[in-house]
């Protein structure tokens, strides 16, 4: 009997560990008590139940399958010519989705009059700028598409390498961009532009004004018409005059005529003069022009696919890069080293006059095509050892003078139409200074024919 109820016990501890615990100590109290004689044990009934054991097994996952890489080598150069390919097409699709929006005639358009088409477009250039629509805008939007001495293909062709720098510029600056068409006007993207005033560079500051900008303006250094610094330079200006009048139209305004000329016409105008049109019976003659024909410029450059224009020759250098030279250089040490273009480099670096970087005391920028940084880089030695033989010439300051004097003009190409009388007319000079300055022994000429002409290069 008792190995009955001990086993009993077992089993039931075997089942239940938890109940198991109290019952076995009611157990080994009952058998303590010796003398009794006869004892009743209740044993609880418990039932069968059925314990699963499941091991937990890991899986680990299959390892991925090995793929073999092609590593591709390249060269400082290579890549360099890489990043020049790469920075092209890149600017091309941007330039292409930026005008498809601009290229197609929207729905209902074909049958608006011109007035209500131009308008309508406007309104869909929707910018911190306002660009309203009138007569006064309309004539300059026709001078666009209708005169012949129009710049807009030019422009556009010019656009692609300048319009990225300025775009950067205004956005880091938090500017609207639309402000790069201010350059079209003032000097159709000409660096090397200059006014009878005496104004110079893409954005035309006076002397006194780029000075007053942080920009270096002696005899060799003209940084109006570096492309980079002359624009962070209109930005500080723009913006200043921003923030004195509250309006772009009216800091356009006095970009041109200077902000004491606006703020007498406001003064004039009344109190509630707020912008461009309220004062514009008030302001100088050529300022009244001046932000019609912004609008206008900034029409043309959006719709132009639209009239039928297109762009001219696109610039070779499209993607550049800057070096810093810390010893005076002759731009010719470069070109015959690196094996680019004279005029190449003078296109990238209009502020050096007379082609010499006088980096003596401070650096100074160097702007090459991309593909040719590396280059520039390794064969340093070799483009510094050539300073003797491309700068003895500027130690006499009698060739110093001389070619300060030759590196006022500019090289002009002959178009369809042209001849020296009309074009001596343009520049503001004679046919006999044309012959001369080219050593001409008739007055024929023919499209396609460069011309030096020892004069700035007019506007428009």
């Amino acid at each position: 009997m008792k190995k009955t109820i001990i086993t009993l016990l077992l089993a039931a501890f075997s089942v239940q560990t938890m109940q198991a615990g109290p019952f076995l100590l009611n157990i080994k109290n009952f058998f303590k008590k010796k003398n009794r004689r006869k004892s009743t044990l209740v044993v609880p009934v418990y039932d069968t139940i059925r314990v699963v054991i499941t091991d937990t097994v890991r899986v680990e996952p299959k390892a991925a399958p090995r793929i073999d890489t092609l590593t591709i080598e390249h060269t400082p150069e290579q890549i360099d010519s890489l990043l020049d390919v790469w920075h092209t097409m890149s600017l091309e699709q941007s330039e292409k989705r930026y005008f498809e929006p601009f290229s197609a005639v929207t729905e209902g358009e074909e049958n608006m009059a011109v007035d209500s088409l131009y308008r309508s477009r406007l309104q869909d250039l929707v910018s911190p700028v306002h660009l309203p629509y009138n007569y006064i805008v309309r004539d300059y939007i026709n001078y666009y598409f209708t005169n012949r001495w129009s710049p807009l293909s030019r422009v556009l062709a010019l656009s692609k390498f300048y319009f990225p720098i300025f775009e950067q510029e205004l956005l880091a600056a938090d500017m609207p961009v639309e402000l790069k068409a201010l350059a079209i006007i003032e000097s159709n993207l000409s660096p090397l532009a200059a006014s009878r005033a005496g104004a110079v560079g893409l954005w035309q500051f006076m002397p006194a004004t780029g000075k007053n900008l942080g920009l270096e303006i002696n005899s060799l250094v003209d940084e109006r018409s570096d492309i980079v610094l002359s624009t962070r330079a209109a930005c500080r200006f723009l913006k200043d005059l921003y923030n004195m009048f509250g309006d772009w139209t009216l800091a356009l305004a006095a970009y041109n005529c200077g902000p004491g000329n606006v703020n007498r016409a406001i003064a004039r105008a009344g109190s509630d003069a707020k912008s461009f049109w309220d004062i514009y019976d008030y302001l100088p003659r050529e300022t009244r022009g001046y932000v019609p024909k912004f609008i206008a410029a900034t029409y043309a450059y959006n719709y132009h696919k639209l009239h039928g224009v297109e762009a001219g020759t696109t610039p070779e250098c499209i993607s550049i890069d800057t070096v810093m030279v810390h010893r005076t250089m002759h731009l010719g040490q470069v070109a015959s080293t690196l094996n680019i273009p004279l005029e190449t480099l003078r296109m990238l670096n209009p502020q050096y006059k007379i082609d010499i970087i006088p980096a003596a005391r401070k650096p100074y920028a160097l702007r090459l095509p991309t593909r040719y940084t590396t280059e520039f880089i390794e064969h340093q030695d070799s483009i510094y050892a050539k300073d003797s033989a491309y700068l003895k010439e500027y130690i006499n300051p009698a060739n110093l003078e001389k070619k300060r004097a030759e590196g006022v003009g500019y090289t002009y190409t002959v178009r369809k139409g042209d001849n020296l009388g009309l074009i001596a007319k343009r520049n503001r000079c004679t046919v006999k200074d044309i012959m001369r300055w080219n050593k001409l022994k008739s007055t024929v000429i023919r499209p396609g024919q460069k011309l030096r002409i020892n004069k700035p290069k007019p506007r428009g």
